[in-house]
C-alpha cells in the first residue's frame, strides 16, 4: 500500500485526535466523582437507616410516655375520689381505715409511676437529641452527594463537549485519506488502540520498542510513499526525519 508522505504525516494528526477521544472515554468511566458518589450514596443510606431507627425508638418512647401519663391520671383520680369519700364523713370507721390503707397504697403506686415517667422522659430527651443529630448528619451527607453530583455532571458536560467537537474534527480529517489507508488505520487502532505512530530514533512511537538493525534497514530502504508497519505491534509507522546535528 502506498500513500503520499504528506498524507502519511496527517495520520499522526488523526492519531492525536483519536488519542484524545480515547482519553475522553476513559475519563468518563473513571471520573473520581463517580467513586465519590457511590461512597456518599452508601453513607446516605446508612444515615437514613440510623435516622429511621432512632425515630422508631422515639415513637415507641412517646407511646410509653402517653401510656404512663394515662395510668398516673387514673391512679391520681382514684386517690382523689378516696380523699373526697374520707372527707365526706359518710363512711364508718372500718371503711375509713380501709380507705386510708388504700390511699397509702395509691400514693406509693403513684410515686413509682411518676419516677418511671421521669426516667422515660429523660430517655426520650436523650433519644430526641440523637434524632436531631442524625437529621443533621443525613442533611450533611445529602449536601455532599448533591455537590458531588453537580461536579460529576459538569465534568461529563465538558467531556461531552470535547467529544462532540473532536468527533467532528475527526470526521472532517478522515475525508482526506484514501479508503484503503483509512481502513488499515482503523483496523489497527481497534486491535491495538493506536493506528499510526511516529518512527524516530529507531523506536516505534506506539509500542516504544527500539527496532533491531534489520528492521530499521528495511524501513530506511522502503520508498517514501510506501506504508510501513512496526514488526512488533503492527502500527503504521510514519517516518520522521532525524534532526540534523
Amino acid at each position: 500500500m502506498k500513500a503520499d508522505p504528506a498524507v502519511q504525516r496527517r495520520l499522526l494528526d488523526l492519531a492525536a485526535v483519536d488519542a484524545e477521544l480515547a482519553r475522553v472515554t476513559h475519563r468518563r468511566r473513571t471520573l473520581p466523582e463517580i467513586t465519590e458518589i457511590n461512597e456518599v450514596e452508601k453513607q446516605v443510606r446508612a444515615k437514613q437507616d440510623a435516622l429511621v431507627a432512632v425515630e422508631t425508638t422515639l415513637t415507641d418512647l412517646d407511646r410509653d410516655v402517653k401510656r404512663q401519663e394515662t395510668e398516673i391520671d387514673q391512679v391520681r383520680a382514684r386517690g382523689e375520689r378516696d380523699r373526697k369519700l374520707m372527707q365526706s364523713g359518710s363512711v364508718g370507721s372500718k371503711q375509713l381505715t380501709d380507705l386510708e390503707h388504700e390511699l397509702a397504697t395509691i400514693q406509693r403506686r403513684q410515686g413509682i409511676l411518676e419516677d418511671d415517667l421521669l426516667e422515660l422522659m429523660e430517655r426520650r430527651e436523650a433519644v430526641d437529641a440523637d434524632a436531631s443529630f442524625a437529621r443533621v448528619e443525613l442533611d450533611k451527607a445529602r449536601e455532599t452527594l448533591e455537590d458531588a453530583t453537580r461536579r460529576r455532571d459538569a465534568a461529563l458536560a465538558d467531556l461531552e463537549s470535547t467529544e462532540t467537537r473532536r468527533t467532528a474534527d475527526r470526521s472532517a480529517m478522515a475525508k482526506g485519506f484514501p479508503d484503503d489507508l483509512l481502513k488499515l488505520y482503523d483496523r489497527q487502532r481497534e486491535q491495538r488502540g493506536i493506528g499510526a505512530a511516529p518512527f524516530q530514533s529507531r523506536r516505534c512511537g506506539a509500542c516504544r520498542i527500539e527496532l533491531d538493525r534489520g528492521a530499521v534497514s528495511k524501513l530506511k530502504e522502503a520508498a517514501a510513499d510506501e506504508i510501513v508497519r512496526c514488526e512488533e505491534c503492527g502500527t503504521i509507522l510514519v517516518r520522521i526525519a532525524e534532526p540534523k546535528v
